[in-house]
């Protein structure tokens, strides 16, 4: 084990010459107050770390993963979470330097454990539990009423984290095109909200499924009270056992949850469920190329604390993913990256808010402060572009209504429209294939 000592040295020498946008102010225990870097013009950012505990300097050797450790342990505090993380985001060609020489040395132990660590049905279905079946009511406190754990998008300044929900959902169905004759498949329910919403406002059957026992719970028991039995199938199934073929595909940033080991086999899925004239709608959160393979070859505060096995593709390995295994085409591409920022902030004032409400439900002072870090951590990798949301469109072979999906997708094509988008028909008759069979 490196000494303490030793691991302050190095820790202050690696941020003295890698702190190059921004100012860091670092408090030990004794008084000592340590700058780094320095407020500019371009990079307007202060943020304070204040140690308390000597074990926060072995813990920053380690990373994101050791920072996680000490901060849930209270070896460390900030009073600006986000900006303290801000500033190695800003700052990360730097640190990324370093994780790229490091790359030789993790590859071959990365080759050796990777089919121990692929995401099996059984695997996938244990890892999910440990965030999504951590209790409804947890989730209930810091989401809105939708119970949506994705992006929103906030289509006017004053939209409330709800009305920036049903927004997306909107958002989602028109590029789909979604209409009465389509038989609709959601791969990764939720809580239920994209299937009722589909089913209630555009009048579609939909097949819904989800790994999580709590999610399926709460979904079936929306969809019962919502009166929409007759047309929303909610399964309790992985991805790889579907059946059936379907007109339409929604997959709201589940693909994080797949393991690096089977994009492909993701991708290849969907295909074969799509008709040959099918339309598909992945919403993913997304990794710059240039630091996915450090990435998926390291233990982060992310994949071991908060999403176990989880590995967040780039658009690139999702290009490659869906060129080599299917036969389906990108129509469009929307980043709604910044629309994540003001997502979590909601979502992180919610939790504070509701701290109390949080402990009485029996999370302990370590989870509380564990879930802090993660939201702030999240804010602050999207508002530095560290990671990315898009909503990508693909299509089958046979489909041909490119023009009219690019209209219904980008903002920018939209807002080039005179009229109004089409919204699709909300009654008439209902034509689906069959539910897929078990």
């Amino acid at each position: 084990m490196i000494p303490e000592r030793t691991a302050r040295r190095a820790i202050l020498a690696l941020l003295e010459h890698r702190t190059r946008h921004g100012e860091l102010e670092l408090h030990e225990p004794d008084g000592t107050v340590h700058r780094f870097g320095a407020v500019d013009p371009h990079a307007p950012l202060r943020a304070r770390l204040d140690v308390h505990d000597a074990a926060t300097w072995r813990g920053l050797l380690r990373g994101s993963l050791g920072l996680g450790e000490t901060f849930a342990a209270g070896a460390w505090s900030s009073p600006g979470l986000v900006g303290l993380i801000r500033l190695p985001a800003l700052n990360a060609d730097q640190f990324d330097a370093l994780r790229r020489r490091a790359r030789p040395v993790l590859a071959p132990a990365r080759g050796l454990t990777s089919w121990a660590r692929r995401n099996t049905p059984g695997r996938s279905r244990r890892q999910i539990a440990a965030h999504y079946d951590l209790g409804n009511d947890l989730y209930r406190l810091f989401l809105d009423e939708t119970l949506m754990y994705s992006a929103a998008v906030f289509e006017r300044p004053d939209a409330t984290l709800h009305e920036a929900q049903l927004a997306k959902l909107d958002r989602i169905c028109r590029k789909l095109q979604l209409g009465p004759n389509d038989h609709l498949l959601e791969i990764g329910t939720g809580w239920g909200a994209m299937a009722v919403h589909a089913a209630r406002e555009y009048g579609c059957r939909v097949t819904t499924t989800t790994i999580s026992a709590e999610q399926h719970a709460v979904a079936v028991e929306r969809v019962r009270a919502a009166g929409l039995e007759d047309r929303v199938t909610v399964l309790l199934e992985d991805y790889r056992h579907l059946t059936g073929t379907y007109d339409k595909l929604v997959s709201i940033e589940m693909i994080e949850a797949v393991g690096w080991r089977d994009f492909g086999t993701y991708f290849e899925a969907c295909s074969e469920l799509l008709t040959p004239d099918g339309l598909m709608l992945l919403q993913a959160i997304t990794i710059d190329e240039r630091s996915y393979e450090a990435e998926k070859a390291s233990k982060s505060f992310i994949n071991q604390l908060i999403f176990p096995g989880g590995c967040l593709p780039s658009q690139e390995v999702i290009a490659r993913s869906v060129r080599r295994e299917t036969d389906l085409r990108v129509v469009q591409l929307e980043d709604i990256t910044g629309h994540y920022v003001r997502t979590l902030r909601a979502w992180r004032e919610n939790f504070r808010a509701a701290e109390r409400e949080v402990e009485q439900l029996g999370y302990d002072e370590r989870f509380r402060r564990l879930w802090t870090l993660y939201l702030a951590y999240c804010e602050a990798g999207f508002a530095e572009r560290r990671i990315h949301d898009v909503q990508m469109l693909l299509a089958k072979p046979r489909f041909r209504d490119e023009p009219l999906a690019l209209m219904q997708a980008g903002t920018a094509l939209a807002a080039e429209v005179t009229s109004p988008l089409p919204r699709s028909p909300r009654c008439g008759p209902r034509r689906g294939r069959p539910a897929a069979r078990r």
